[in-house]
């Protein structure tokens, strides 16, 4: 095992660079589209009731089966990785958006409304600070879950250290691909451990101090 990490070194630290880019860029994409989305429906029942459904409901969806879906009109390689990581990391992110929204006081609302606020500011200085905790635990749930679908993405020949596992699935029993499929298994867990630690930090660099666990 060490001597096959040994001589693959630099091609393992770099799909390991891929993979966390490829999860990291996809992760700000989905909040942002989440986040978004939470802030036009969480006020109306039907419709965040709606996404929340269309959320349970894209969670049992098997990413396997999605890559391969997508093979067919976007072809091999980025695309369909980046298309499959972003709908898989909006679900978490949103169903969490919606539920913090929601359970901010009305009457802390009106108090800003009250002395003159708009509602865009409302929403944004006060609204959405008040439910970032519930947001970014959010983030972090689906940050640990794209870890893998990433990997899987190698299917359709995305970048990442999905390569490794299918790699060594495909010469099963053959040389070095016990090795191979550990190196990628083990380097996912790895990245999965430091961007949550990241999370935990840019989570005590930006949540106000007064609503701070």
């Amino acid at each position: 095992m060490f001597e096959f990490v040994g001589e693959r070194y630099r091609q393992i630290m770099f799909a390991s660079w891929q993979h966390l880019s490829l999860v990291v860029q996809c992760l700000i994409l989905a909040t942002i589209i989440a986040v978004v989305i939470a802030a036009l429906v969480y006020r109306n029942k039907p419709l965040s009731a709606l996404a929340n459904g269309v959320s349970a409901i894209g969670l049992t969806l098997p990413s396997f089966a999605a890559i391969g879906l997508l093979i067919a009109p976007v072809g091999f390689g980025v695309a369909p990785a980046v298309i499959v990581v972003s709908f898989f990391a909006v679900l978490p992110i949103l169903r969490n958006a919606i539920v913090g929204l929601s359970e901010i006081p009305p009457e802390t609302v009106e108090s800003a409304r009250g002395i003159g606020m708009s509602r865009m500011r409302t929403l944004a200085t006060v609204e959405f600070p008040m439910a970032w905790p519930v947001i970014l635990s959010g983030i972090r749930v689906s940050a640990q879950m794209v870890m893998g679908v990433a990997a899987i993405a190698a299917y359709a020949l995305g970048p990442g250290l999905g390569g490794f596992i299918f790699s060594g699935l495909s010469r099963s029993g053959g040389a070095n691909a016990l090795e191979s499929v550990l190196t990628g298994v083990i380097g996912v867990v790895i990245l999965a451990f430091i961007l949550d630690l990241i999370l935990v930090g840019v989570g005590r660099l930006t949540t106000p101090r007064g609503i701070r666990a």
